[in-house]
């Protein structure tokens, strides 16, 4: 007869992790130290990316492209806008993720607010190409983001909004998320080119690109 070796008992989070080439995909735990610098430089990537679109007449989807929206329309500053626009999201950070998650939502959105008003000081783009700045930018936010979720933060916005209502009401978040990135290129089109509305679009694809190509469930586990 043949004899079974006994397994021990995992977690529930454990267990339902995919399997990855036959092995189980090993969950890595980060100091404090580790989030606090990969929050630092997920942040820089994020907002060298955004400086990038804003000299290039560029828009994106969520809070960052209604901050851009209103520095196109006002001259607001896309720094000052950004943090003012995710205020409203950390409560529902707060109950889809928990306070931790919040907090280092909350500390990646003001550093983004905060690095986006300082490049432009240091850094001058004059006649950017806007499609090679929409795929380089675009890359740069996607790789910026990775390393965020990498380490339990995000930049907030409407995705935590659309991941409460789904559990809450059963509307898929990806829609609301679409409906929401629809809305706002929509609205660009009365503040910046049909050109630019293009080149961001493609700019989108790159991000969206990065982050399915690398945030994959299972493949990497950040505590």
């Amino acid at each position: 007869m043949t004899r079974y070796r006994k397994l021990p008992l995992t977690s529930s989070a454990s267990a339902a992790a995919p399997l990855q080439a036959g092995r189980r995909a090993p969950s890595i735990s980060h100091s404090r130290r580790e989030d606090l610098f990969a929050i630092v430089i997920g942040t820089l990537f994020v907002s060298f990316g955004i400086t990038l679109y804003g000299q290039a007449g560029l828009v994106t989807g969520s809070t960052a492209g209604m901050a851009f929206l209103l520095h196109y329309a006002t001259g607001l500053p896309f720094g000052v806008g950004f943090f003012l626009i995710n205020l409203p999201f950390y409560a529902f950070a707060v109950i889809r993720m928990g306070w931790n998650f919040a907090l280092r939502t909350f500390c990646s959105v003001a550093l983004v607010s905060a690095f986006s008003l300082v490049h432009p000081k240091f850094v001058q783009f004059n006649g950017a190409e806007p499609f090679y700045t929409a795929i380089f930018g675009g890359l740069l936010i996607g790789t910026g983001s990775i390393v965020l979720f990498r380490h339990r933060a995000s930049l907030g916005g409407v995705n935590i909004v659309a991941l409460y209502v789904q559990d809450k009401f059963g509307f898929p978040a990806g829609k609301l998320q679409m409906c929401v990135d629809i809305c706002v290129v929509f609205a660009a089109l009365f503040v910046v080119s049909p050109m630019a509305i293009l080149a961001s679009i493609i700019g989108a694809v790159a991000l969206n690109l990065v982050i399915a190509m690398n945030h994959k469930p299972g493949r990497y586990m950040g505590i």
